[in-house]
């Protein structure tokens, strides 16, 4: 009995509060429940708390989020990313060996022809890194399609030899017909209307795992 009138009298006061409120903005705060015509406050404290309900936010799926299934992908990109790493691992190596060739350089240890040798292997191991990496990061080493295939995932190695996935709208991928290669070629451009960055795809080398959503993306490629 007692616990059946604090209750009502809870209940009346967080009423009381609302309507308050709803009488000074002319509306009812969003989230909060009022009881219907034919329920009792006492009542309705037996359905659930006497607190507000605040009805959450639906949250939009996000493209990371989603589920993609997957048209296209290069078994050897695992052998890419090894040599990305490697090449990094020898050119920091040589960095670190270069400034202790030049200090015993001066302290007439070594000779010069010694510390040419040593400069012109990091300066070729530079180089050879730049032109690895700019190569390695425009192999595409898998491709998704979202359920409504309307966004392309695709996935390439970075400068450091990690993934990195992009979305693509499906619209904006030119077909093989479009790029004006042939599908009989080894290497074929993966490109956009609106942006100029191209990549690249092989079908000899690579595997179409659905090929139905990948000439959804770029045509028939028989």
């Amino acid at each position: 009995m007692i616990r059946s009138v604090l209750l009502h009298r809870l209940t009346s006061h967080i009423l009381s509060c609302t309507r308050g409120s709803c009488a000074l903005t002319g509306r009812i705060p969003y989230g909060v429940q009022l009881p219907s015509p034919g329920q009792t406050p006492v009542q309705q404290s037996f359905h659930g708390p006497l607190i507000p309900k605040i009805t959450a936010l639906v949250r939009y799926s996000d493209l990371s989020t989603q589920r993609y299934t997957m048209i296209y992908t290069l078994p050897y990109i695992k052998h890419l990313r090894a040599m990305s790493r490697l090449k990094l691992l020898q050119t920091a190596i040589t960095m670190v060996i270069l400034p202790p060739v030049y200090v015993l350089y001066l302290q007439g240890d070594v000779s010069l022809f010694f510390v040419s040798y040593t400069a012109g292997i990091a300066l070729f191991a530079g180089v050879m890194l730049y032109t690895a990496s700019h190569f390695f990061r425009r192999v595409v080493g898998m491709m998704y399609l979202d359920p409504s295939q309307t966004t392309l995932k695709v996935s390439h190695l970075t400068f450091w030899g990690k993934r990195q996935d992009i979305y693509l709208p499906v619209s904006d991928v030119m077909t093989i017909a479009d790029t004006g290669d042939s599908t009989k070629e080894t290497i074929l451009k993966l490109q956009r209307y609106s942006s100029p960055q191209t990549l690249y795809f092989s079908i000899r080398y690579g595997h179409v795992v659905d090929k139905v959503g990948f000439e959804r993306v770029f045509g028939s490629f028989k």
